[in-house]
């Protein structure tokens, strides 16, 4: 079973410059692969010299090299690469439908460098005199060393094929990914399992989960799971300021130091709510998954990212604007965000299944209206925004804790029903064999010849170039 870590890594001054340097033209090459795509798809298009043609997908970067970016001889060439190839599997989860195609990276915002089993290397010392061990970081070659860099290990880890050196607002960290051998039933067979249970008994081994802004998840058993005032009280302090300093930003000049240092201080304020977010997220789903009670963890199923789109703009037939509520719609989306509904759920479901559990989702209509007690339906029993009382048996209970039980209700109902759970979604990985290595990067069967810079070419100046065997260039 995959098992990730990430762990705060603390580099000197010197090593932050050269780590920079590497994000830098790592990020160089990807973004360049993404530039040479975008033309060529561009040009096949208008030329029908190209009819039938793809654009090329390889994984060379050699062309990128020239007098105006020597800097990228200062950086050893497997980060070059590793840009080349990070270009290539985001391109294939493009064809496997995971996600759209490849974009141009930011230098705002979080920064990390893939960095191979070539460049580092895993040390743990021993303090002879205090017996304290600590754990170091090796990166770098012989031509361009970097040193070794400690960081602080919370849980047991084993050497990775590949890492990733992150730098968010100043703090740097080190991630990756390993099997832990351990076996890990699918959610299929967890789902066969629990329908072998009778329904009562599997009503008392489930909980259900309603996800709301004044509660962010009330569970079925009557525990809610909340911010600390405290914690409401810094985020909503920290929202000021980063207001201000957005006020600041706008008024300061492009390019110029001022406004690089305005970003970074937001940049900053932001870090205190996105670490309480992550904290809450894991905090909740601990304590749901560790309950010994809980097989079942069922969650409503809400489109979080279509709840969070922007507003679309309404204009008359004269061209005017009208009001399309984006000014309500945005409080609701940034309440939302705050709320932290995606990672719990996230979180609960991989945790579920190394526990032998199943976390799955079921349909979120009407869960508010429905009856706990008798189950009638009818948009009168949600008396208010908190309070539930039935029209029909007079049952009256918290709005949050009814649905959440409706919910616990309809996942028993999916199990006994034998629909199967659904299955998690497909990630690329680096296969065991076969991957990326120090001599070469791994090459794909099915290439063609294609020019991608002019229909005037000369023949001598084709490149081999990978292309899936079906898709057509769009």
């Amino acid at each position: 079973m995959q098992t990730g870590f990430r762990f705060r890594c603390h580099p000197t001054a010197a090593q932050a410059q050269i780590l920079l340097r590497w994000i830098g033209c790592q990020r160089f090459i990807y973004n360049a692969k993404v530039r040479e795509d975008r033309y060529f798809r561009t040009f096949a298009r208008k030329s029908l010299q190209h009819v039938g043609q793809y654009a090329p997908q390889d994984q060379q970067y050699a062309q990128f090299i020239g007098e105006d970016t020597a800097w990228l001889r200062e950086v050893p060439s497997v980060l070059l690469r590793n840009g080349a190839v990070r270009w290539k599997q985001a391109y294939g989860r493009f064809f496997k439908k995971l996600a759209g195609r490849p974009t141009l990276q930011r230098k705002s915002g979080a920064q990390s460098v893939w960095i191979t089993s070539e460049l580092f290397r895993f040390d743990v010392v021993t303090d002879a005199a205090t017996g304290e061990v600590t754990h170091h970081l090796a990166l770098g070659t012989k031509k361009f060393p970097v040193g070794a860099i400690p960081f602080k290990v919370s849980g047991a880890f084993k050497a990775p094929a590949s890492i990733h050196v992150t730098v968010e607002a100043g703090h740097w960290f080190v991630s990756g990914s390993f099997d832990d051998d351990a076996v890990q039933p699918t959610p299929d067979e967890t789902a066969d399992w629990l329908a072998t249970f009778g329904r009562e008994d599997l009503r008392e081994r489930t909980v259900g989960i309603d996800r709301g802004v004044a509660i962010p998840a009330m569970a079925s058993t009557g525990q809610a799971f909340d911010f600390t005032e405290a914690q409401k009280a810094r985020m909503d302090k920290k929202a000021a300021s980063i207001r201000r300093w957005q006020r600041k930003l706008a008024r300061r000049v492009k390019g110029g130091s001022n406004r690089r240092k305005a970003a970074k201080r937001i940049e900053a304020l932001h870090q205190y709510s996105k670490a309480v977010r992550q904290d809450f997220a894991h905090q909740t789903s601990h304590t749901l998954v560790s309950d010994p009670g809980t097989l079942l963890i069922v969650f409503e199923d809400l489109g979080v990212q279509r709840m969070t789109r922007r507003a679309r703009v309404k204009q008359d037939a004269q061209g005017r604007f009208l009001r399309n509520g984006a000014a309500a719609k945005s409080s609701l989306t940034a309440a939302i965000l705050r709320s932290a509904w995606g990672r719990v759920k996230a979180f609960s479901t991989y945790k579920a299944l190394r526990a032998g559990k199943l976390c799955l989702h079921v349909p979120a209509h009407h869960t508010s209206q429905d009856c706990a007690a008798c189950g009638h339906r009818h948009p009168d029993n949600r008396a208010t925004q908190a309070l539930f009382l039935c029209q029909r048996c007079g049952h009256q209970d918290n709005a949050d804790h009814n649905a959440a039980r409706i919910i616990a209700q309809r996942g028993v109902d999916r199990i006994l029903s034998g629909i199967q759970a659904e299955a998690p979604r497909r990630v690329m990985r680096l296969r065991a064999k076969g991957r990326v290595g120090a001599e070469r990067s791994e090459v794909t069967p099915g290439e063609i010849a294609v020019r991608p810079y002019s229909a005037n070419a000369p023949h001598g100046s084709d490149r081999s170039q990978e292309t899936p065997a079906t898709t057509p260039c769009v």
